[in-house]
């Protein structure tokens, strides 16, 4: 084992990290003040080939692995938690339809998608449809060279904004074999949004209801075979599990970060915060557990590349421990700020604000848990 990064994946992180602190950090308390989503300066990440990590190159991917997409959003969220996770999202999209589309399919979407002249957004979860992903309802029905949608999407991040829709929905019987996965343009007849959802946190992405009125999709844009889009769509969450878990601990490395510096000049009593040692203790076990959760992502990111047989496990393991890691770390940074961490001048409480979604999104930890158990169960 080695637990150093190549020379490559030293120039990736060094490349994300300049991008985070010049182009998102300077702006991300004006966006989630103003609710802005800040297309120009996600293009602009994907003139780095940020847009489409793991896609692959002849559409404009860049064809890195699962490892590399974990250090790059780790870096970005340092500078803005919701941009990057926005991020994770478009990459998602770009990945399943370069994966499972036909050539037709990719090369008509994917070179726009990593150039984000497209944006794209997934659709999974419905009203009624959270945790329990296999019941959704919205319909699709096969009326000649077309389908025919009716259903409501929740909780879409893009939703009102993103050009390409990827949405799951039900072709066949109930439960997730009769789930399909179907690429939508924004411009289609039948489909419309709720009103922008206001939020905690994740203000700077746009998050709305998504629904479908005899909304008639060209069948030519189905990925991959009636039935699939089930086994397509928790195959995407695998990685996406590892990118929020990333995002998380970009955020819990940035505020524990500003805690050692504000430790250091900070004084009560005649002396610097950082000479108690109730609070060394305190900083040197969010950094023990921060490694540890870096830790455990980086090897989830590994088997997830190579499509070993537990990498669903691993996924889910690191996304649990990283976003419930990430956010205790926030909070404990928070706390050790005292009354200047509850402030708007100091970007703790804005982390802590966009952290806390990531325990329940991509599987909220509770399903993360069931995962887990269920396939130890299944391997005795």
């Amino acid at each position: 084992m080695d637990f150093n990064f190549n020379e490559e994946q030293r120039a990736i992180q060094d490349m994300a990290r300049d991008f985070a602190e010049k182009e998102l950090a300077p702006h991300a308390a004006d966006w989630d003040r103003e609710s802005h989503f800040p297309v120009d300066k996600l293009r602009m990440a994907a003139e780095l080939g940020l847009a489409g990590i793991y896609t692959r190159e002849d559409v404009g991917g860049s064809e890195l692995t699962r490892l590399d997409a974990a250090i790059v959003f780790e870096e970005l969220s340092k500078g803005c938690t919701s941009t990057a996770a926005y991020l994770t999202i478009h990459n998602m999209v770009t990945w399943m339809i370069d994966s499972f589309g036909a050539e037709e399919t990719r090369q008509k979407y994917c070179p726009k998608l990593t150039t984000m002249e497209l944006v794209g957004s997934y659709c999974l979860t419905e009203p009624g449809a959270g945790s329990d992903a296999a019941s959704l309802k919205t319909k699709a029905v096969r009326d000649g060279d077309h389908y025919v949608l009716n259903g409501t999407k929740a909780f879409i991040s893009g939703g009102g904004f993103s050009d390409v829709y990827v949405v799951m929905v039900r072709t066949g019987e109930e439960g997730p074999k009769g789930i399909s996965a179907i690429v939508v343009e924004k411009d289609t007849p039948g489909l419309s949004f709720g009103a922008q959802e206001r939020k905690m946190g994740w203000k700077s992405q746009p998050t709305s209801m998504v629904i479908f009125e005899d909304c008639r999709v060209p069948a030519e844009n189905l990925l991959g075979e009636e039935g699939q889009g089930f086994t397509f769509a928790m195959k995407g969450l695998d990685g996406g599990r590892l990118n929020i878990g990333a995002c998380s601990l970009g955020a819990a490395q940035a505020c524990f970060d500003l805690t050692l510096t504000y430790m250091g000049d900070r004084k009560q009593f005649g002396r610097s915060l950082d000479t108690f040692q109730a609070l060394q203790f305190r900083v040197a076990d969010m950094a023990t557990e921060l490694e540890a959760a870096r830790l455990l992502l980086h090897k989830a990111a590994q088997k997830v590349t190579a499509g070993a047989p537990d990498a669903t496990k691993f996924a889910a393991m690191a996304k649990r421990l990283a976003t419930d890691t990430g956010f205790k770390v926030v909070n404990e940074a928070l706390q050790l700020h005292g009354g200047y961490g509850y402030l708007n001048d100091y970007p703790l409480e804005r982390f802590l604000r966009d952290v806390r979604v990531h325990q329940i999104l991509e599987g909220t930890n509770e399903v993360m848990r069931l995962i887990i158990s269920r396939q130890l169960m299944a391997e005795r």
